[in-house]
């Protein structure tokens, strides 16, 4: 007897369901690697990963998976739009095909590929010799290359990669807002270098115990709403948060005795990403309607708490005084204005992650450049450290004195991970335009946090973005939850505000 469109249905996320569970072996078995796996397991690993991704590759893409999803099409469910069934035939059907396209033995080795060549990457990295991973890039590069030709078919190569993590991106919508961005921050980080006012950031250099860094960390994420029996803190190179699965999320984070900010900052924007993937809904794990949107808009929930909560004075009004409890040695007497343009101060850096707010996407625009070099073949691998080093005297007026604090500083091309980068500077964007909507609807924010109160905005978020699962495309969530399309207005706006008023220019 044939089944209903409906009973069709149900079959394909059962399905659907059972390659998120590969995939969540996948992610655990990457937090591992980059925790606590001993050093001599990296080939073991990469065939472990390999199989796991050829598995979930074969299963997803299956010919009667696309059978399903035509027999699904058929039911009542999916013609009513931004229904959960709708949703989920419309992106499992999106990313079915862009499944379809790459050869399981293409997918195979870029996963082999990645988890050996992010080993090289550490050591290289710790060597500082580019030399070490330069092969392993091309390598890379080519392997990339040749997923984008078999996604893009004849269309952009990097537009290809670009739509893995932001669906629906092109690089054609994205140059004229960082252009436009680009010179603004140029400009505004001139002004600030003309400034006479400068912070005292010896303040956040002073000894700060590491216990100490972890216990003050944890509490501050659990105060904006992480929950750590459905999540765990743990110690890496190179912070990240990694979405397990329904109760079990994980963040990493780096600890430097002295250097306050790094952890804490570091945790805080880990949180965020740990509050959105706490926020989606169970019932829907596995499916589009379980999972976020695009990197990002992830990324827009972690600088939102790491910089418009985390950085502002309101949020230190409340932190300072039980910082200063944590840290007695390090923090008594320090002033709230003094230690709130400590952790503001503006200064053009080698590493990315230890960037200030108002330089911080010019690293992003300088790798969004060099890697569509790399793909569209303009730039080679061997000629990255010298077009790094270029890049960064044009934008920051600096130049990496090494590989280390040049390009290798990154995790991301070992992983594979070309498109990702552009991720960072849309998750600031976007966060500046839902912090500035977020404070349109639920009144005085600064005075929320002046009191600790910072749950009515997780709150806010997981009911606008989180629950919201791939209801809407990125483009569509902002016009939902903003009123209005993505702009760079609001992210210069809040800047200008900021950094204005810190150092008077």
């Amino acid at each position: 007897m044939p089944r209903t469109p409906d009973e069709v249905y149900t079959d394909l996320i059962r399905r659907v369901k059972a390659v998120a569970l590969l995939d969540s072996c996948g992610a655990l078995l990457h937090w591992d690697q980059q925790t606590y796996m001993p050093s001599r397991g990296s080939e073991h690993r990469a065939e472990q990963l390999a199989l796991l991704a050829g598995l979930a590759h074969a299963q997803f893409t299956a010919p009667d998976i696309g059978d399903l999803l035509s027999e699904a099409a058929l039911g009542g469910g999916a013609g009513v739009p931004g229904s959960s069934v709708a949703v989920n035939l419309r992106e499992i059907r999106r990313a079915y095909d862009r499944a379809t396209r790459v050869p399981r033995k293409l997918v195979e080795e870029l996963a082999r590929t990645s988890a050996l060549a992010h080993d090289i990457w550490v050591e290289a990295r710790r060597a500082s010799d580019f030399a070490r991973f330069s092969p392993w890039l091309a390598k890379l590069v080519v392997l990339k290359r040749e997923e984008a030709a078999a996604v893009a078919g004849g269309g952009v190569l990097y537009d290809a990669l670009l739509d893995e993590y932001e669906p629906g991106e092109t690089v054609e919508r994205l140059t004229p807002i960082f252009d436009e961005l680009r010179t603004a921050l140029v400009d505004l980080v001139g002004r600030i270098a003309g400034s006479p006012k400068r912070p005292d950031t010896s303040i956040l250099h002073r000894a700060y115990p590491i216990a100490a860094q972890e216990a003050f960390g944890r509490t501050v994420a659990a105060a904006v709403g992480f929950d750590f029996q459905g999540g765990r803190l743990d110690v890496t190179a190179h912070p990240f948060c990694s979405g397990i699965g329904p109760g079990d999320t994980r963040l990493t984070t780096r600890y430097n005795l002295h250097d306050f900010g790094d952890a804490f900052f570091s945790i805080l924007h880990e949180a965020g990403h740990g509050l959105y993937d706490q926020g989606l809904e169970s019932e829907h794990y596995g499916t589009p309607m379980g999972e976020a949107v695009s990197l990002g808009i992830h990324e827009s929930q972690s600088r939102l708490w790491e910089n418009f909560v985390g950085r502002s004075r309101a949020f230190w009004e409340y932190w300072l005084p039980r910082a200063q409890e944590a840290f007695p040695e390090a923090l008594t007497g320090v002033a709230l204005d003094a230690f709130v343009f400590a952790v503001n101060e503006v200064r053009p850096s080698l590493i990315r992650v230890d960037a200030d707010e108002a330089t911080y996407n010019l690293h992003i625009l300088l790798r969004f450049e060099l890697e569509r070099a790399l793909i569209d073949g303009g730039l080679s691998a061997a000629d990255l450290p010298e077009a790094w080093a270029d890049g960064m005297e044009r934008l920051l007026g600096i130049r990496p004195p090494d590989d280390a604090q040049g390009c290798l500083q990154d995790v991301h091309w070992s992983g594979g991970s070309f498109g990702y980068f552009p991720t960072y500077t849309l998750g600031n964007l976007y966060a500046a335009q839902f912090f500035a909507k977020a404070r349109t609807e639920l009144g005085d924010l600064e005075e929320q946090f002046r009191r600790g109160e910072f749950l009515p905005l997780k709150v806010w978020l997981n009911r606008k973005i989180h629950r919201e699962g791939q209801r809407h495309r990125a483009a569509d969530l902002v016009v939902a939850v903003t009123g209005e399309p993505l702009s760079p207005l609001h992210l210069l706006r809040y800047m200008s505000d900021k950094f204005g008023a810190l150092y008077a220019v």
